[in-house]
Parts: C-alpha cells; sequence; structure tokens
C-alpha cells in the first residue's frame, strides 16, 4: 500500500486525508500544534484508519518515506521539509492540485487576486446555483476542495442557462456563517457535479501544478502576501500561472496594475471596466453603461445589456466590478439572463466584507473584517457613508499606506485603533497630521467606544475594516468579525458593558505610548 503524508489538520487536510484513504493510500496526517479540539480529531480520524501525529514536524529519515506529500494552504511552500522533500524525489503536491487529479473531468471556474476573489466566488456559484448547475464553491471559500473530490461519482450533468423555480441561496453566505455555509442539497455522497467554482489563493496556485480552468477569473492585483512571496514580482508570476492555464480569462481592467499589463501580456482576455465602453482596454469584454451590464462577446458582435446594475444590493464601485467578472463568467459559461438577474437580485453579500451587523439610534453598524490589507480597508472606507467611526488594527503588513491614510483624512470622523499595529498605526497617522485616534487596543473596548464617538460626532457608520491581519488576537479574519457582530448586536439588544475609563488610551498620552514601544 502506497504511503502519504498530509501536513496540516484543518479542514483542507482533513478532508485531503479522507480522500487519499479512500483511493486506496495509507495515510499519515501531521500537525505540529496540539489543542482539545485537535486531540478529538485525531481520536476520530484513527477511527477512519488515518494516523494523526500532533505537536511535531514532519521528519524524513528512515527507509520508509512517504510516496507523496499532501500541503494543507497554510503552509509554506519553501519550509525546509518541504524543499528536502523534493530533493528526495518525493512528489509534493497542494490539497487543491490533488481535488483537481480527481475532478479534472468537471470544467472549473478559479477566481483568484489580492481583493476581491471571495465576493466574486461567491456571486458566480450564486449565478451558477441559479441556473440549476450543481456548482459548490470551493477551496480559500465554502468546502475544502478535496471535500467536493470526496462526493463526486463522476456522472451527470445539468443543463447550463435554465432558470426554473425559486433560487436557493441557503448555500451562500448568511449573518452567522464563517464565509460559506455548505449546502447539504449540492454536496452529498455520490454527488453529480456539473462545475467546480473555486476561490484559489496564491498559496494554493503555488502547489498546485497541473491546475488548469475552463474560466480563469483575476480580480485584482496589489502588494500582498510578500512576508510569503518575497518580491511582488514573484507574487504576480505565482498569480498569472493559473491564469495562462486557462481556457478562457476574465480580467478586471480597471485594476492599475493589471491594465498597465493590458493586451500585451493578455491578448485573449475579456476585460471589464464599470467606466464605460471608451475605457474597454480590448474590442471585447463587459462594461456598464446607462445602467447595465453589457457584453460584447467579440470585436464585430453588436454590444447587448445583460442585466441592471442597481439589481445588485451591495454598495460601491467595486462591488460593480466584482459583479461585472461575475456576469461575464456566467456569459462565457452559456447561462442566460433570467438566472443571472434572479442570482443577482437575491444575492445576501459577503460576511466580513461590508456586510451590515445591525443599527443602533440611526447609526450602521459594518463589519469589513476581511480588509486584511491596506487597499481592501481604503476600498471598504470610500464605500460607507462619512462621517465614520473607523476600528483598524490587528497584525500590520508590509504595504503602501498612502491611499488608506487619505481615505481616512476625508472620510473618517475618529480612528480607533487595536491590536499590535495600533502603536505604529497611531505614528503613521500623526505623521500625516491625523490626530483623532484612539489606542483602545481591544474590540470590547472598541465596540461601546465607537458607538459614544459615532453619537458625539453625528457619524452615521461605525465601520470595522482593520487593514491588518488578525492573528495577533484571534484565529482569523472570520472569528475577529464574529466578535465585532456579537459585540455590536449585544450592543444594540440594550446590553452595556461595565463603563470602561479610556482615560489611559486617549490622545494626550498616546505619544508616550508610541514611544514606549
Amino acid at each position: 500500500m502506497p504511503r502519504a503524508t498530509v501536513i496540516g489538520l484543518g479542514k483542507s487536510g482533513v478532508a485531503a486525508a479522507r480522500l487519499l484513504k479512500r483511493e486506496g493510500w495509507e495515510v499519515e496526517l501531521s500537525d505540529g500544534n496540539t489543542s482539545e479540539t485537535l486531540l478529538k480529531q485525531q481520536q476520530q480520524l484513527a477511527a477512519e484508519q488515518i494516523t494523526v501525529k500532533l505537536g511535531q514536524s514532519l521528519e524524513l529519515n528512515g527507509a520508509n518515506l512517504p510516496q507523496l506529500i499532501v500541503v494543507s494552504p497554510g503552509v509554506p511552500w519553501d519550509i525546509p521539509v518541504l524543499i528536502e522533500a523534493r530533493q528526495l524525489g518525493i512528489e509534493t503536491i497542494g490539497e487543491m492540485e490533488l481535488a483537481w487529479r480527481n475532478l479534472q473531468s468537471l470544467p472549473w471556474v478559479g477566481i483568484t487576486g489580492t481583493n476581491g476573489k471571495t465576493t466574486t466566488t461567491a456571486l458566480i456559484a450564486a449565478i451558477f446555483q441559479a441556473a440549476k448547475l450543481n456548482a459548490p464553491a470551493c477551496g480559500n471559500i465554502g468546502y475544502a476542495a478535496c471535500d467536493v473530490a470526496l462526493s463526486y461519482t463522476g456522472t451527470g450533468a445539468g443543463e447550463a442557462g435554465e432558470a426554473g423555480g425559486a433560487f436557493d441561496n441557503s448555500s451562500l453566505l448568511t449573518p452567522n456563517s464563517s464565509l460559506l455555509t455548505p449546502n447539504s442539497s449540492l454536496l452529498t455522497p455520490n454527488s453529480s457535479l456539473d462545475w467546480v467554482i473555486a476561490e484559489v489563493s496564491s498559496y494554493q496556485i503555488e502547489s498546485s501544478s497541473s491546475l488548469a480552468l475552463r474560466i480563469g477569473v483575476w480580480t485584482t492585483f496589489t502588494p500582498d502576501h510578500l512576508s510569503r512571496h518575497q518580491t511582488l514580482e514573484n507574487y504576480y508570476n505565482i498569480k498569472a500561472k493559473l491564469l495562462r492555464q486557462s481556457e478562457l480569462q476574465v480580467f478586471n481592467g480597471d485594476d492599475a496594475y493589471l491594465s498597465q499589463l493590458g493586451l500585451g501580456a493578455w491578448p485573449d482576455a475579456y476585460w471589464t471596466s464599470v467606466r464605460g465602453k471608451d475605457f474597454l482596454i480590448s474590442e471585447k469584454g463587459f462594461y456598464i453603461e446607462d445602467g447595465y451590464v453589457v457584453e460584447k462577446l467579440t470585436a464585430t458582435s453588436a454590444p447587448e445589456p445583460i442585466v441592471k446594475v442597481s439589481t445588485l444590493r451591495m454598495v460601491g464601485e467595486h462591488n460593480q466590478q466584482n459583479l461585472l467578472m461575475a456576469v461575464a463568467t456566467a456569459r462565457l459559461a452559456g447561462i442566460n439572463r433570467d438566472a443571472i438577474a434572479l442570482a443577482i437580485r437575491e444575492f445576501p453579500g459577503v460576511a466580513h466584507r461590508l456586510e451590515h451587523i445591525c443599527t443602533w439610534e440611526g447609526i450602521d453598524f459594518i463589519n469589513d473584517s476581511k480588509a486584511t490589507n491596506y487597499d481592501a480597508a481604503e476600498v471598504g472606507l470610500a464605500s460607507v457613508n462619512s462621517p465614520a467611526i473607523l476600528i483598524a488594527g490587528g497584525e500590520a503588513k508590509a504595504g503602501d499606506d498612502t491611499g488608506w491614510l487619505a481615505q481616512i483624512q476625508t472620510k473618517t470622523a475618529a480612528v480607533l485603533l487595536i491590536g499590535s499595529a495600533a502603536p505604529a498605526f497611531a505614528k503613521r497617522l500623526q505623521e500625516v497630521g491625523y490626530h483623532n485616534y484612539h489606542i483602545v487596543e481591544t474590540m470590547e473596548r472598541a465596540v461601546p467606544k465607537s458607538a459614544e464617538l459615532a453619537k458625539q460626532y453625528e457619524a452615521p457608520v461605525v465601520l470595522l475594516s482593520p487593514a491588518c491581519a488578525s492573528f495577533d488576537q484571534y484565529p482569523n479574519f472570520e472569528v475577529r468579525g464574529d466578535r465585532f457582530r456579537h459585540l455590536c448586536l449585544a450592543w444594540a439588544g440594550g446590553w452595556k458593558p461595565a463603563k470602561v475609563e479610556f482615560s489611559e488610551f486617549e490622545n494626550s498620552n498616546q505619544e508616550s505610548i508610541v514611544q514606549s514601544r
């Protein structure tokens, strides 16, 4: 029996281990962490004859080496043990690649990009499902890709383009879901699938050698994850690899970086623009004109209106761009206008991405926890009414904060800073001449303080848009957003915490806080 090792006991790692076990591999799953939850998973998987080793890293010694190593998305591709494995000739792949090898008879849509990919993925999945296609969202959103592979029988296919009956959006994002709530009607044992809709991160592309999409979508490109990918050029090349291996390509033509490359780099792509036909990079693509999404499939074809932009309930120009890319993907897959309009009308939005939590005394509380970098946070601020009370901070990332700081100066009445980035953010705000900030450190302090400041400044919006990763205080951005949601709903429901004295966090002491760290 061949031996395989899976690294990482997360959703993707467990799904990969189960898929390999089903295919007849002897499977060992390793994770450097240990906890009560992981110990319970260890016991459960042991009952499935999958060995789990906790609290220790994979070591490649002795004669009994694995023939295959499968890596979860969060595991860096260049850690020493993986470099050693490749040098020893051990095949090393990512969980997404393993799923692809089991699902390559199906057409795939793959969505990548620095920002916007989650909303675009969720909207594409909604449209395909409204067209009565069994097209689960997976990868960096929803199911693990290997869970989709585990459910697949390889039989049956629906008819694209026929939207019949009511649209069931229970598989999409709900206020209480982390990102996607799996719909049991979409993914059951022995499912017949029509398409795979995958949000694909740079980490997943990096470890997927043969993934070849029917339709590849590139939403945006700005500096991110450089601590892992080292250079912007390397980050770009990883993303570009996915698109080069796609039969059809959809690009955001309003993205500054991608539009500069234009037809010279991507001559056959379908480009999009929210600014109209005159701004379309090529002679084919999708754009907004007179309030409609318009398609132009070839250089010689007549433009055709597909759906009203106002059908989408989500605010912001960036969401119009997401809409364009989703409609482009659907039309290239042969889905009709009725299914597209139905899905867009019912689309509930994305949890943690400009998600409206509640309204308290005329103040909207909005959760944008998924804004984990400066560019996403800049978009978040640009999308809400002003003046806003902004909650920002967490674990800082490398990047250009210029545009974000400009939005803060334009749109906010006050800024509340949380997490390990708070002192550095305070210093940056001082440097640009913005002084109405408060270091509150925790979400528990931020929410009541934000309500107080919103009343004081008559601000219509409290916005959590951190511009940071969450790992200094939370396991992930979903947990951070869920905590914000819980605190906001509790506040709006009449619960008030014991009065917190903020004097030690006020502006009078911020300079000393910055200097002492």
